[in-house]
């Protein structure tokens, strides 16, 4: 009680400062850039790329192109062999292991500066929730992170982890006791042990906060149900808030809810090795401009922004705050304190406010679908699937999308949806039509090649009860920070499944 009391205070502390900057963007901003620059003015990588001479963004734009992460490999490369001032002043506290797709395994650098942002910002999350609900009970029970192992290698020059494991030695001393799993459950490496013995560890305790990538949570509670018999809600009476990152939840909060057996509310965040780029701050949503996630402008993180169907084009236009618009998909460049500088992080949003500046999470620049000129996205095939799956009163545990350019003789191509259902619908082909009905409502390239006879109406492929995570075992991806890519423009991850149907 003691606890829920002061945090009340606090919140509304918190609150107070995360709106003050909110309200004042675009200065807020521009501080972050003059310090990112004047900080890193001496490092190899500001002196290659003239920072003494950088006096505004017009002049960062021309020295600084943007990156990607085989466009630093050279810098991180250095700092892994010991040399200091490379990309930031002195040498990172923590390089954070990612998987990258086409780099192998990424080492991004972590710094004393960036770290606590990193903390801050979902703590930040909870306090401002507690700020607008006046809901803080779960301060004075017991909390469960579904993460990576907190395991550090200490072996080169700088420790390095996965993100989620190195934010767990940070916790703070008055919520170690709240928190869960254990330290030792918590370094289980194999994912199915850890969640069992996370099970067994959990399921006598008064859980109130719950958070983790949907998909792996759903895991959690599935093994819980199977062990204690009863909802989600019966083991856990007090468990009232979900927080969550890495993936839209809305695909999965039927079937979630079904196992949780109640409505609980929920905060989304959106972090990365990269930095913490945003959070939800708003659960009482009565106009499009509360929807989605607060742009953290004070967190030592300078944004700029490219137009999604422009990013390949030889020169496309990089933009600030000042000049994005509602409503279009921006691939997010970032510069940091820990020495990412106008880097592409992969990711694509779109704004739903200006003031605030609030986004939603779109999909990946990498993960699409266009194999016939479609510009289909991840907030296309999400959406549509969650209009059907509701209108239905279906569920479904994963699913992804992927074309398929070569049909069957005298049949047109189509894109091929492998769907894991908890229930199926009575009628496939009307569920695939209303799904498909929907992406030619959103995306009027896809319209245009269904009408012009140039596509036919998606197809659905069943996939077996537990086939998607026998797909992520198979990949050496179970668990964890890891996810399913919502779509793909080639059949790697399709064909595979393709055994699982």
């Amino acid at each position: 009680m003691l606890k829920s009391f002061f945090a009340k205070i606090y919140a509304g502390i918190i609150s107070r400062q995360v709106y003050t900057w909110a309200k004042d963007p675009i200065n807020t901003q521009n501080k972050v850039f003059k310090e990112l620059i004047s900080q890193a003015s001496k490092t190899k990588f500001g002196r290659d790329h003239k920072f003494e001479t950088i006096s505004s963004y017009q002049d960062f734009k021309k020295l600084v192109p943007v990156r990607d992460y085989e466009g630093l490999k050279g810098y991180i490369s250095d700092i892994q062999k010991g040399e200091l001032n490379v990309l930031w002043k002195g040498k990172p506290l923590y390089f954070a292991k990612t998987s990258g797709t086409t780099s192998g395994a990424k080492y991004i650098p972590i710094t004393k500066e960036s770290m606590p942002y990193q903390i801050a910002a979902a703590k930040e999350a909870l306090l401002l929730y507690i700020a607008e609900t006046g809901k803080a009970d779960f301060v004075d029970g017991k909390m469960i992170f579904l993460q990576g192992s907190p395991e550090i290698d200490d072996s080169n020059k700088v420790q390095t982890g996965r993100l989620s494991g190195i934010v767990a030695h940070y916790v703070p001393k008055y919520l170690q006791k709240n928190r869960l799993p254990s330290w030792e459950t918590n370094c289980i490496d194999d994912w199915e042990s850890k969640v069992n013995a996370i099970v067994q560890e959990t399921a006598v305790e008064d859980l109130r906060l719950i958070s983790g990538i949907p998909s792996w949570v759903q895991m959690y509670f599935e093994k819980l149900i199977e062990d204690q018999g009863k909802k989600v809600s019966e083991i856990f009476p007090n468990f009232n808030l979900f927080v969550y990152g890495g993936v839209n939840y809305e695909p999965y909060r039927q079937n979630m809810e079904q196992l949780i057996g109640k409505k609980v509310d929920s905060i989304e965040l959106f972090p990365a090795s990269e930095g913490f780029f945003a959070y939800q701050d708003k659960q009482n949503k009565t106009n499009d401009s509360d929807k989605g996630m607060l742009l953290l402008l004070n967190s030592g993180i300078f944004y700029e922004f490219i137009v999604s169907e422009d990013f390949y084009k030889e020169s496309p236009e990089r933009m600030t705050l000042e000049d994005v618009k509602i409503g279009v998909n921006y691939v997010l460049i970032i510069s940091t304190n820990a020495g990412l500088w106008s880097y592409n992080i992969g990711d694509t949003i779109a704004f739903t406010s200006l003031s605030p500046f609030r986004i939603i999470v779109t999909g990946r620049i990498k993960h699409f679908i266009s194999a016939f000129g479609e510009h289909v996205i991840g907030k296309e095939v999400e959406q549509a699937m969650q209009i059907a799956s509701v209108n239905t009163n279906i569920q479904i545990k994963e699913f992804t999308v992927a074309p398929q350019v070569n049909p069957i003789e005298g049949e047109l191509p189509y894109h091929e949806w492998f769907i894991e259902f908890e229930n199926e619908p009575e009628n496939m082909i009307e569920f695939s039509k209303m799904i498909d009905e929907e992406m030619q409502r959103q995306n009027t390239y896809y319209f245009d090649l269904i009408q012009g006879n140039i596509l036919q109406q998606l197809k659905i492929s069943k996939v077996q009860k537990n086939g998607f995570d026998q797909y992520m075992r198979s990949v050496g991806k179970l668990g964890g920070q890891n996810k399913i890519p919502r779509l793909a423009n080639d059949r790697k991850i399709a064909d595979q499944l393709q055994i699982l149907v």
